[in-house]
């Protein structure tokens, strides 16, 4: 029996529930227990209660029925004793931006009551373990992502709690500083300290020891997530070699019955397949001539839709009203010609090239801060280059920069719509930017309703609407004109398993009719559904390929069959080597 096994539990969860007005609850009668020396994973899409419940743990919030104690305390009579002997950082961590990282640290060290000949030895022990003293003198406002989720992990931690509770931490933060964040996290446990990670992103579950999957308020699985995974075992195949037309393979297959769940994974295509007597048959039926077919590893995100009931299927109605482009024109849709973009003394991205052909998916990926944003933004007319240029349907954004934007459809990594407007009127705002004839937008509009079932929520202000149908609202105004180019800054952060299925089923769609994308995505395994992949670090592209091109650059004896994440962090590693030689 391991210690972390052995250890009492901190937490303690008695069919607790909690009601926000006449809304279903926010929790349904969850229980479960979270141990010291562990990491247990409170995962969830967003709106599954994941933050509700930290709430209640920390006293802040009372829940309306059931038990919850922690640390032996009753949260409805002691919150105080809780308190003052937890960590907590929440999802959107309050720090002060216009303090430094050092004046951000003293004064949360007044707020927990830290005494202050402790300080000086405290300060120095957690700059070290976040790796920030180089950055004591520097703007909270003018951190990276990750350094800010580190700076935050380091007020939680001023005084050493035996519970710490960690709201969506990695949210919005590239895969090498979710690794060191993790890092971090691991050597705390070896301490044990408990911990409680909350996350939307499944492949993290995989690296708690205990999970609550949480979805609507309901408890699903509490567990170690290995026997979550399990459910599927057996059931996962790779489908390879389909001559490029992995996208038309997929949207085949999840319309047939057996048929799970799937999504392209580089140049093959993942399925999940229902139970049967005999799976392997199934899939060499599933993919008919032409097709490799072999077992894969099953994640914990397969089994995750398998006990949703499994994806939406392959067919999108959104691509079947498209009009189709003529895909036998070669000219580039979407070019980069030495784009460089210098603000002062900084160059946030140097010289970057390439061109996207009609009807292909190409992914900008790379750490926060490192020049992928810049990018994106003078792609797409947002931001004027110091020097080179990029075009968009033949167009010189510098010179024709309007007829460009009425080619392209945009969808921000944040919500950009107008929230106090309604979903009607959001709609009818972008049809007449696009400039749509009244006759074409009163169609195009009743079109996107009908396809994101957005007619029973017309009258609502789009910031009152549940993440996925803001996604979907937000989509539907980026293609109302029908535009030949798509982009897509971090499309799908947050939303359910099966609300990012429908969302790529759609977008798949749409390339086959011949638009083209440009996405940035922290997702890896949205990586993997690009044509190409530009790798930007310190301003620069270090790397440039197909998904399976660049793993293979990085594959080894070490990593014979690296992940997309994989060849992400060695890629950014292998530049760092090279700049420091």
């Amino acid at each position: 029996m391991t210690a972390a096994a052995e250890a009492p539990d901190l937490v303690r969860l008695e069919a607790v529930s909690k009601r926000f007005g006449t809304a279903p609850p926010a929790l349904d009668a969850v229980s479960g227990h979270i141990r010291g020396g562990e990491i247990t994973g409170l995962v969830g899409p967003d709106g599954a209660g994941k933050t509700t419940l930290i709430r209640l743990m920390t006293g802040l919030m009372q829940a309306d029925g059931g038990r919850l104690e922690v640390l032996g305390f009753d949260t409805g009579r002691e919150a105080a004793r809780i308190q003052r002997a937890i960590g907590y950082m929440p999802q959107r961590f309050g720090l002060y931006e216009d303090l430094s990282v050092a004046e951000n640290l003293r004064l949360y060290a007044d707020l927990r009551g830290l005494p202050k000949p402790e300080r000086p030895a405290v300060f120095d022990q957690l700059l070290t373990f976040t790796d920030l003293k180089r950055f004591t003198s520097r703007l909270a406002g003018r951190l990276s992502g990750g350094m800010k989720q580190k700076l935050g992990l380091a007020c939680a931690l001023l005084r050493k709690p035996r519970l710490l509770l960690l709201d969506e931490p990695s949210v919005g933060v590239d895969p090498i500083s979710r690794r060191d964040l993790w890092a971090m996290v691991d050597d705390l446990t070896k301490e044990g300290i408990g911990v409680v990670w909350s996350t939307a992103y499944l492949d993290e579950a995989e690296a708690c020891d205990r999970v609550l999957l949480l979805n609507q308020g309901k408890l699903l699985f509490a567990g170690p997530p290995a026997d979550l995974t399990a459910r599927v075992a057996g059931r996962v195949f790779k489908l390879a070699g389909g001559n490029g037309q992995r996208r038309r393979v997929l949207a085949a297959a999840l319309d047939r019955d057996g048929v799970v769940d799937g999504v392209v994974q580089g140049d093959a295509v993942r399925l999940v397949l229902a139970p049967a007597e005999d799976e392997a048959a199934l899939a060499r039926q599933v993919a008919g001539e032409g097709h490799r077919i072999q077992p894969a590893e099953p994640r914990f995100e397969d089994a995750f839709v398998d006990l949703l009931g499994g994806g939406p299927g392959g067919r999108s109605a959104l691509a079947d009203a498209a009009t189709p482009l003529p895909m036998e024109d070669t000219a580039p849709v979407i070019e980069a010609r030495g784009l460089t973009k210098r603000f002062g003394d900084f160059t946030a991205a140097e010289d970057i090239t390439f061109a996207i052909p009609r009807g292909q998916i190409f992914g900008l990926l790379g750490p926060n801060g490192a020049g992928k944003s810049t990018t994106f933004k003078m792609l797409c007319g947002l931001l004027k280059p110091t020097a080179g240029e990029g075009r968009v349907a033949g167009f010189d954004l510098r010179h024709a920069g309007a007829k460009a934007r009425n080619r392209l459809g945009y969808m921000a990594q944040k919500f950009s719509l107008y929230g106090d407007l309604s979903v009607a009127q959001n709609l009818a705002f972008f049809a007449g930017v696009y400039g749509l004839s009244r006759r074409r937008r009163r169609e195009r509009s009743q079109l996107m309703v009908e396809i994101f079932d957005l007619g029973p929520h017309l009258s609502m202000s789009a910031k009152d609407l549940p993440l996925g149908l803001k996604q979907r609202l937000a989509l539907a105004c980026a293609v109302l004109h029908e535009p030949e180019a798509l982009f897509l800054d971090e499309p799908t952060s947050g939303v359910d398993p099966i609300t990012r299925r429908e969302f790529w089923s759609h977008i798949n769609g749409l390339v086959e009719k011949g638009v083209t994308v440009l996405v940035t995505t922290h997702f890896m395994d949205e990586a993997e559904y690009c044509d190409r992949i530009s790798l930007i670090y310190r301003g620069h592209s270090i790397a440039l390929g197909s998904p399976d091109e660049l793993k293979a650059q990085v594959a080894g004896p070490a990593a014979p069959d690296p992940t997309m994440e994989d060849a992400f962090v060695a890629l950014v590693r292998r530049s760092e080597a090279a700049v420091a030689a």
